[in-house]
Formats: structure tokens, sequence, C-alpha cells
């Protein structure tokens, strides 16, 4: 499952990232790392970035980064 397909609220762990080696290094400088947990906070219309809080950090992603980012769901 990827980050762009879950709800609001949804509590995730990132299992993987499948990104370049750019991109991958500006998530990890955001905190977005294998292993760390995020909460899904909301999405734009359409759906072209999502707002995630990853720790006491906000952050806003675009619709195609979110894609690359393997996450499972915890309770």
């Amino acid at each position: 499952m990827n980050l762009i397909d879950l709800k609001k609220d949804d509590k995730v762990i990132i299992l993987k990232i499948h990104a370049e080696k750019a991109l991958k290094d500006r998530l990890n400088s955001f905190g977005i790392m294998k292993g760390e947990e995020l909460i899904v906070k909301g999405y734009s219309l359409g759906k072209q970035t999502v707002e995630i809080k990853v720790g006491s950090t906000y952050i806003a992603l675009r619709a195609n980064e979110a894609q690359k980012i393997e996450v499972e769901k915890i309770l």
C-alpha cells in the first residue's frame, strides 16, 4: 500500500521508499525514512498533495512523491 492510498487520520509505518537518491535524501531530511511512523492529516482537492505528520512536524508531499512511499497501517 502506498501513502497516497490512505485516508485522513490513518496511522502507518514506512516500509520502503521507492525513489531515486536525491528524493530519498530530501525525505530523510524531513524525518521520512524506513521504520518511521506517520499520520495522514489531509489531502488537497483532487489528491494533488497530502499533508502528513512525522513526529511533531507537518509536511506536505506531492502525489507523485507519496506514491513512492510504501507503508503499512498500524492500529
